[in-house]
């Protein structure tokens, strides 16, 4: 039957027919070794016959092993067939013990002959050990068939060590086929009884043990025996073996981790440093985490094993001590990131990349930097969070230079294809990130990006199309600037109390920026969505140790206000507010959060004297925005504001608010009037908010100055922005007279009354400021007020003299050119932009008593040569003209800090000049004339 069986595998025919002839075989066979060693009234005969089934046995299977496994290979695309096929094989095997095994190996005629069939049974193995034949749910099947394929590799080992070890015949690829063949038998999924049920698992345990502790044990003892041949498989094994010390079981776990510091030790010894067994290590654990394997478990095993090997070598303490910090910092980062990979909101992932990329940023292991860096590129992107998106890209440009150098790095995204050059790389990106800053409404990162290009294009590869195209889109992002509405988001700050968080989280407080008109509790609802059982803390003061201590989960939530860091650039100049308004939430680091509590005996009806205010002020890791749309907090600092302070604070703000609608509606007259109207009502109508009066009340008697002799200055400051606040409201009342219906008409009349008397009772009080309208020819846009930080030089009580000119500087025009030329010219004689400055004039002296001009040339003169303190005999002299009172500073802002803009020089200014409600109504008349 044998040959017969054996010609009709070669032939690959009638495939039933050689399964059933062989299990014919393999029965027969089976019931005369069991009928010869079962007859024990017969032992010598059993004996006898015993003998002559095993020699008949090894017979067949030396004429058939090789035939079968070459047959297996070729039968990759045949399931059904190739699984028959490895049942025979399963079912020879297990007839093998080691004298077969021994005979077997010896009856090769030559060691050449040995080797290839080793090569070919463990790429055999390994083969059909990664494309199992068998369902996984056939459990029998595929535990025979490891159990027989665990003899046949221990078998295979003892030959490797016999014949293939020695200098003479070593052969390193045999060796590292065997220690591959090893580990996928190892980690294979069939063997992984955690999987399994508790029933199914005792069963397999019962049966079969744990056969990852065998062949564990073998690969360790087979891993020393190499001697002094290991340094051949570093860093080649590196992988492998950490595959399988990262298998879930303990006892495997601790018998198979020393091998690293073996290894560590193996290469010390040859090159005083263990840097190729490091890379590798660090290249391998990243996959191998991320691809599920490795637990808090395997961190601290790691740890401890390897610690305790490094200190029974001194001079492997301290590198080793290092090592192991990295690689234990990098496991803890690492589960963190596959913690929260797969969570259906991404931002956590997104935190957990940013820890990654800082991580290999720090350990200089570029590669994987860049390749985290996409990573995060691709979350954010696929979030619509384009600036950030931006941010992530640049920083992989900013490793790129300008040149025709090749890209070592690795290349990630769609760039890699066609860019062989830095120069290329680096160029496609930038356009790529210029397009996520203008998605991002960016335009002034863009424009940053625009300029770089523009000078490679011009100075260095002198390509002037792609200087024209990179120019125009830099010309549309200014416009888009100006002309486009871009609102500013609100900020969080975000902690995250108890020891249910995850690490990267725990007692920890970040500042989240928020998304385009995202209300507070839609933040809070996506914040809170992927922790349920998460429990919102009310109060905003930090949290006590029975909170962070806790097994639970708390987030805390509040808004804070960014605190813009001073742009010298911008100080003392009349700059748009679109401009301005940019950097008052972007680019911003510290945060603020204000928390008013009461201190001191309580005042019913005035609640402001007791108002105090606990000022929290956040620093976080990195500038807002950036690759992440929240940064973590490094330090915070608390102080206290007085009463006082907190009103001179609110003072100042409201006058900015009013300042800012007022250049809303001067550049854009087409906005609506009733954001104008409540804001000016509210502080005019005393029925609506109480004005100012309440400060007055507390801060202003007599009284509270014996207390508290050190806030002088301070009241001073108070007085001066209330007096302030007057021609600001004036300005916004002339707006909003203009620009009100007639169904408001009446409720216009209303606040033009209580502003009347409001302006007498402030005037009398404390003094008049105005504002003086300049007319600036030389810029073409329109200008904001900026209201100047600088308080000292507007609260002091001395005389002082301030000089408000007109400036009516006109462009000579250029020689006639073309039709375009002359349009542009006309459009630049049309625009115009005024600037307001101020005059502080003496109380004893009433705006009644002074002339009004008859036209507006004379009342911009008037104002000027009326713009010094009066003398003694009540008359105010013309000012001297000098080089630094007369002429505006180059910004064209006066020295209060004001600016402002009227549409032109010929309409009435937004000031009456006389308090009466007469004039004060002629005055709206003619500007409503003029309008």
């Amino acid at each position: 039957a044998v040959p017969i069986l054996q010609e009709l595998i070669e032939k690959g025919e009638e495939e039933d027919a050689c399964i059933e002839l062989l299990s014919n075989i393999l029965e027969v066979l089976y019931k005369a070794q069991k009928h010869g060693a079962g007859e024990g009234q017969h032992k010598d005969h059993g004996d006898a016959e015993l003998v002559k089934v095993k020699k008949h046995i090894q017979l067949i299977l030396e004429r058939l092993l090789h035939t079968v496994n070459r047959r297996v290979i070729v039968l990759d695309r045949d399931n059904t067939l190739r699984s028959h096929y490895v049942a025979c094989m399963a079912a020879i095997l297990s007839q093998l013990d080691k004298d077969h095994y021994s005979s077997y190996i010896k009856a090769f005629p030559s060691r050449p002959e040995l080797m290839d069939f080793l090569m070919e049974t463990f790429i055999l193995f390994k083969d059909l050990i990664g494309k199992t034949v068998y369902p996984s749910d056939w459990m029998v099947m595929n535990m025979v068939q490891n159990r027989e394929f665990l003899r046949a590799i221990n078998q295979f080992a003892v030959t490797l060590t016999e014949m293939f070890l020695s200098n003479s015949s070593f052969e390193l690829q045999l060796w590292n086929n065997y220690f591959h063949l090893a580990v996928a038998f190892l980690t294979q999924d069939s063997l992984q009884l955690e999987n399994f049920s508790q029933a199914k698992r005792n069963s397999i345990l019962a049966k079969y043990g744990d056969m990852r502790a065998t062949i564990g044990a073998s690969i360790r003892d087979m891993w020393y025996n190499l001697g002094h041949h290991k340094i051949e498989f570093i860093p080649g094994m590196v992988g492998p073996i950490l595959e399988m010390t990262l298998v879930p079981e303990l006892e495997l776990r601790k018998s198979t981790i020393p091998i690293f510091f073996d290894m560590m030790l193996c290469e010390y010894q040859l090159t005083e440093s263990f840097s190729r067994f490091e890379d590798e290590i660090l290249r391998r654990l990243d996959s191998e985490v991320e691809g599920g394997r490795g637990d808090e478990q395997y961190k601290q095993l790691f740890e401890s094993i390897l610690l305790s090997c490094c200190q029974r070598h001194p001079e492997l303490a301290k590198p080793g001590e290092n090592f192991v910090a990295l690689v234990t910092g990098l496991l803890e980062r690492l589960l963190d990131y596959r913690a929260v990979m797969n969570d259906e909101n991404k931002t956590y992932s997104m935190s957990c990349t940013v820890n990654l990329l800082n991580f290999y940023k720090e350990i200089d292991r570029q590669a994987m930097y860049i390749r985290y860096l996409y990573k995060l590129k691709d979350l954010h992107v696929s979030y619509e969070n384009y600036t950030e998106g931006a941010y992530t890209l640049l920083l992989h440009a900013r490793l790129l230079k300008w040149s025709d150098e090749a890209n070592t790095a690795p290349m990630q995204g769609l760039h890699s294809p066609s860019l062989h050059t830095q120069r290329q790389l680096k160029e496609a990106l930038y356009n790529q990130i210029i397009d996520y800053f203008d998605q991002g409404k960016m335009w002034e990162e863009a424009i940053h990006i625009c300029k770089e290009l523009a000078e490679q294009y011009e100075s260095e590869v002198f390509d002037y199309e792609m200087l024209s195209d990179i120019l125009q889109r830099e010309a549309k992002f200014y416009e888009k600037i100006l002309k486009v509405l871009r609102p500013s988001p609100d900020y969080f700050a975000v902690g995250y109390y108890g020891q249910g968080f995850p690490t990267f989280l725990r007692n920890k407080v970040f500042i989240y920026r928020g998304k385009e008109y995202e209300r507070r509790e839609d933040f809070e609802m996506r914040l809170l969505s992927p922790f349920p059982n998460a429990e919102k803390l009310k109060s905003t003061s930090p949290p006590g140790q029975d909170i962070t201590g806790s097994p639970g989960q708390y987030i805390q939530c509040f808004t804070v206000q960014p605190v813009e860091e001073t742009k010298f650039r911008f100080k003392d100049r009349s700059i748009p507010e679109q401009i301005t308004n940019f950097y008052k939430a972007n680019h911003v680091q510290k945060f603020s959060y204000s928390r008013p509590f009461k201190k001191g005996p309580k005042d019913p009806d005035n609640e402001f004297a007791t108002m105090w205010i606990e000022r929290t002020t956040f620093l976080t890791a990195y500038p807002l925005p950036g690759i992440l749309r929240w940064f973590v907090v490094t330090s915070t600092t608390t102080t206290i504001i007085s009463p006082l302070e907190n009103a001179i604070e609110t003072m100042m703000k409201t006058n900015e608010k009013i300042m800012s609608e007022i250049n809303r509606h001067q550049n854009d007259p087409s906005l609506p009037v009733n954001p104008l109207s409540m804001l000016l009502n509210g502080i005019v109508d005393p029925a609506v908010m109480g004005g100012f009066a309440k400060y007055e009340t507390a801060f202003f008697q007599e009284s509270y100055l014996q207390e508290h002799p050190g806030d002088k200055g301070n009241i001073e400051k108070l007085k001066d922005l209330i007096a302030w606040q007057i021609p600001l409201l004036a300005e916004g009342i002339h707006i909003h007279g203009r620009k009100v219906t007639e169904d408001l008409r009446p409720f216009h009349e209303r606040m033009e009354e209580c502003f009347v008397q409001l302006r007498a009772k402030v005037e009398s009080q404390y003094g008049v400021r105005e504002m003086v309208c300049f007319e600036d020819r030389r810029s073409g846009r329109p200008r904001s007020m900026a209201w100047g930080p600088d308080w000292n030089r507007l609260s002091h009580a001395g005389d002082r003299q301030v000089l408000c000119t007109e400036a009516t500087a006109t462009p000579k025009l250029a020689p006639r050119t073309s039709e375009s030329e002359d349009r542009r010219n006309e459009r630049k004689e049309n625009r115009s932009s005024t600037f307001f400055g101020y005059r502080r004039q003496d109380t004893r002296q009433s705006i009644s008593e002074l002339p009004e001009p008859k036209d507006e040339k004379q009342r911009l003169s008037h104002n000027v040569s009326d713009s010094s303190l009066g003398s003694s005999e009540g008359k105010q002299p013309p000012p001297r003209r000098d080089s630094t009172g007369a002429q505006p500073s180059p910004a064209g802002l006066s020295p209060t800090g004001f600016g402002g803009r009227m549409k032109s020089a010929s309409k009435a200014p937004p000031l009456p000049r006389k308090i009466s409600p007469t004039v004060y109504e002629t005055f709206l008349e003619q500007s409503d004339a003029a309008t």
